[in-house]
């Protein structure tokens, strides 16, 4: 029987501390789910889940060795419906004690895009893309 096909489920940011990183993206808008977890925390990431655990112990459970701090050579994106979105998202980023590590600029394919790191140096991206579509839960629908 072959295996079932990969799907993403969720994304585990490995932090210095769970309750600080927990109040950075809940400042930002995500809704913490199951809040009796002990050690670790679950955001609605809309089709997928933000959790948020300690890097020691993700490192521990993984087998991985010492985890650098931070996103390594892989970025979060959050695409949003309008350019201003682009720049109201960036705000509060900061705000929240996120860094910005690009001001939004226009690419050459005609998007909207800035990048922030959270308190914990994972990178984000924040898009606008004309061309990407949302569904009515606001969750991105890719042409085929």
């Amino acid at each position: 029987m072959p295996a079932p096909a990969l799907r993403l489920h969720l994304v585990t940011l490995g932090v210095d501390d769970v309750a600080r990183a927990v109040g950075f993206y809940e400042s930002l808008g995500m809704e913490r789910c199951m809040k009796g977890s002990e050690g670790v925390a679950f955001f609605d990431a809309g089709g997928a889940v933000i959790s948020l655990y300690g890097r020691d112990a993700l490192a521990k459970d993984s087998d991985a060795g010492e985890l650098p701090r931070g996103s390594g050579s892989a970025a979060l994106a959050f695409n949003v419906t309008s350019e201003s979105a682009v720049d109201e998202t960036l705000d509060a980023a900061a705000k929240a004690g996120g860094e910005i590590l690009k001001a939004p600029y226009r690419v050459f394919w005609g998007g909207y895009i800035g990048y922030f790191a959270d308190p914990d140096g994972h990178v984000w991206e924040v898009a606008h893309n004309a061309d990407f579509k949302f569904d009515e839960r606001g969750l991105l629908v890719l042409a085929e």
